[in-house]
């Protein structure tokens, strides 16, 4: 296994929004991001904050909080970290461990122009949906590669949001609105730790 590991942040919004009759409608989104092209690695892809551990990082969530605050301009402080989820090893042979956390809806990005080109919000209910969705199987890929196309309201633009991300992002969405998705996900929504341990521990065992 690779020495140095990647930890990326997981960054749930959460908008406090009232109807007229005080009730609670609150939108739940995920903070994404667009890599520059000119990056070495991942160059053009969306994904989620986040990168390898450096030294003075404590654990992971320092290392997600660090990598948000260097790529988004969110402060550490702003963030209500939920928990951590199972570590995933990526196409690379590298373990990500997502950082799940709240955020104020007021936060307003200052993306890193040497390594960001978008951010943008993405409803945990779209994750969910049929619609914009496709998936297949890939070799070497345990399980089904997933793909959504996402036309951003605010922007105009439109993004594709695939692999690791899309299914991390598909995990968050399952556990936190407790609702199976409308297509097969290839994994046990109900049990989705069994499915990740196995596939983790069958790949760590090839290395």
């Amino acid at each position: 296994m690779k020495s140095q590991n990647p930890f990326k942040l997981q960054v749930v919004m959460q908008q406090n929004r009232k109807n007229a009759k005080g009730v609670d409608t609150s939108a739940r989104h995920c903070i994404r991001l667009k890599l520059q092209m000119q990056l070495r690695t991942n160059a053009g892809e969306v994904c989620f904050p986040g990168g390898k551990r450096d030294p003075r990082d404590r654990d992971v969530v320092d290392t997600a909080l660090r990598e948000a605050e260097e790529e988004i301009g969110l402060p550490p402080d702003q963030v209500d970290v939920v928990c951590t989820l199972f570590p995933i090893m990526n196409k690379s042979g590298l373990l990500v461990t997502p950082v799940v956390g709240f955020i104020e809806a007021s936060f307003s990005p200052r993306p890193n122009p040497a390594e960001v080109s978008a951010v943008f919000t993405v409803p945990l209910e779209f994750f969910t949906r049929e619609i914009d969705h496709s998936s297949y199987s890939a070799p070497g890929i345990a399980g089904l590669l997933h793909s959504f196309q996402f036309p951003d309201p605010e922007s105009g633009s439109h993004y594709q949001i695939w692999g690791l991300t899309a299914i991390l992002a598909i995990l968050v969405s399952v556990l936190a609105l407790r609702k199976k998705p409308e297509f097969e996900t290839g994994f046990d929504s109900d049990d989705p730790v069994s499915f990740f341990q196995h596939n983790l521990n069958k790949r760590i065992s090839k290395l």
